[in-house]
């Protein structure tokens, strides 16, 4: 029986940022994408898989789509593209938008414009369309042009974007100088023209485009605020900070997007497309903080930044996202998780887990890799905004063709949720390293030990395992016990 995990592409593959889409009768996830190992964010051209609605099992890899080297905006220095999102115009022709990013060394060159590329397919591929301007044809570089969004509401196509720090707004007359310079520096604006808006240029906006799809034809409105403009709203403790997405159910608006706590994907409703939203809750967070009441000191994983949104396939609501690896933020992996829409129209935060798009529980049988874990700690995990962890994290990571954990010491916990156990069967662990103790294998992290498996010294990878007896559906946990460092390649059921 074909079975598919978290992360649902191939662990050479890095799609961060992802937009599900559903075109016929097979949904496209587009997103951003990073370089395995990779210097910094979105070091690669865009590229799309697909899978049809009635099988998530089945992703292809449809190619590149495009290339930063066909917007003719690309001087040299815009080297990045961030998180894109793609609609079906009112023509019937597929439209890719995107923002071009700047060096890192200047602060990220969140300068704009937002462009545009557009295919006769969902697959691609795209070629350069235009910029978003304003009825003369001047680029639309009001507010921050970043993460954009659209959509095609029954014929009315809505765009948004945005990006907002997240800080806390300055008390002392020193620190608002301060960020308004990092704001000119960080997105090439002049004083004036961060003085001149009246909410600031932080923020989640939206604007409603012509059928050209590029050209605006109302006001651009700020819909949700930034950490420095939330203290007073329902935003206050969940803030705009990046990954505008947006999706109708039936007569709601819901606007999925990156709080300033950033591990985590959150959700507004309004019944407008561009006002009176509120906050609805949090949706997915990367290393479980906030589910059931799990504090960020408990994460269950390295977090940073975190981008995706909600798609209904064949019937089924998912939330899509990325996790991070290989100790640092700029090499991410899309996930994906089964969500609820209530009757009321929340929606429950979920666990991360790592049987995903698969339907159910895992089997045990056969051989799995390991870094498909959903729980990845040491007890002190950590969150970062741009760069590196500490060197020495337990993390995913990759030597030549290799994808395994690496840095696996006494009192780390590995997860795997969930698999459907079904009575007597060997576990057996792919490992290597200078280890000596053993694995405790439980059902739950503080739960009874159900078996041992032994660590043995030996720098070549061998298998190590243990005879296991359990009845239900429960995650897999292996605990390590011992001194020394440990690689860990894949695990078995026999």
């Amino acid at each position: 029986m074909k079975q598919i995990y978290n992360p649902f592409l191939s662990l050479n593959e890095y799609i961060p940022d992802g937009e599900p889409h559903v075109f016929g009768d097979r949904v496209y996830i587009y997103g951003s994408h990073d370089k395995e190992g990779g210097e910094t964010f979105c070091m690669l051209d865009y590229v799309v898989y697909s899978a049809p609605i009635t099988d998530l099992k089945d992703w292809k890899y449809e190619g590149v789509i495009y290339s930063s080297s066909q917007d003719p905006n690309n001087d040299g220095r815009r080297i990045y593209m961030y998180a894109p999102d793609v609609v079906r115009g009112n023509d019937g022709r597929f439209y890719l938008y995107y923002a071009l990013a700047g060096d890192e060394k200047v602060g990220g060159g969140f300068d704009g414009p937002i462009s545009v590329a557009v295919s006769d397919t969902p697959a691609g591929k795209f070629q350069y369309h235009g910029d978003v301007q304003y009825p003369d044809g001047t680029p639309v570089k009001r507010m921050i042009p970043f993460d954009p969004a659209v959509i095609n509401d029954e014929g009315v196509i809505r765009l948004y974007y945005g990006w907002a720090l997240a800080q806390r707004r300055p008390r002392s007359p020193i620190g608002r100088a301060i960020i308004t310079r990092l704001m000119q520096k960080m997105f090439s604006k002049t004083k004036n023209e961060i003085r001149s808006e009246p909410e600031g240029i932080m923020g989640a906006n939206t604007v409603e485009l012509a059928d050209d799809m590029i050209t605006v034809k109302s006001e651009i409105k700020r819909i949700v605020p930034g950490r420095m403009a939330a203290e007073e709203t329902s935003f206050a403790d969940h803030a705009f900070f990046e990954a505008s997405s947006i999706r109708k159910i039936k007569d709601t608006y819901y606007f999925i997007y990156s709080s300033h706590l950033m591990h985590e994907l959150c959700y507004a409703t309004s019944k407008y497309p561009d006002k009176d939203f509120v906050f609805g809750g949090t949706i997915v967070s990367s290393g479980d903080i906030g589910y059931r009441g799990r504090k960020a000191k408990d994460r269950l994983n390295t977090t940073g930044n975190n981008h995706g949104s909600i798609e209904n396939i064949n019937g089924e609501w998912y939330v899509f996202y990325h996790r991070h690896t290989h100790n640092t933020t700029f090499s991410r992996q899309a996930c994906a998780e089964k969500i609820k829409i209530e009757s009321d129209g929340s929606i429950p935060q979920v666990e991360i887990t790592s049987c995903g798009l698969n339907g159910g529980p895992l089997m045990t049988k056969g051989e799995y890799p390991a870094p498909i874990s959903s729980i990845l700690t040491d007890g002190k995990m950590k969150h970062k905004t741009v760069g590196r962890f500490r060197p020495g994290k337990t993390c995913v990571t990759h030597r030549d063709n290799e994808r395994f954990i690496t840095e696996i010491k006494n009192g780390v916990v590995i997860g795997y949720r969930y698999f459907r156990f079904k009575g007597a069967v060997e576990l057996n662990l792919t490992i290597r390293g200078k280890g000596k103790g053993s694995f405790l294998v439980k059902t739950d992290v503080k739960g009874k030990v159900l078996g041992k498996i032994p660590v043995h010294p030996d720098p070549h990878w061998h298998s190590t395992g243990t005879a296991l007896d359990i009845t239900g559906e429960y995650p897999l946990i292996l605990h390590y016990k011992g001194t020394g460092r440990i690689d860990f390649l894949s695990f078995s059921f026999t």
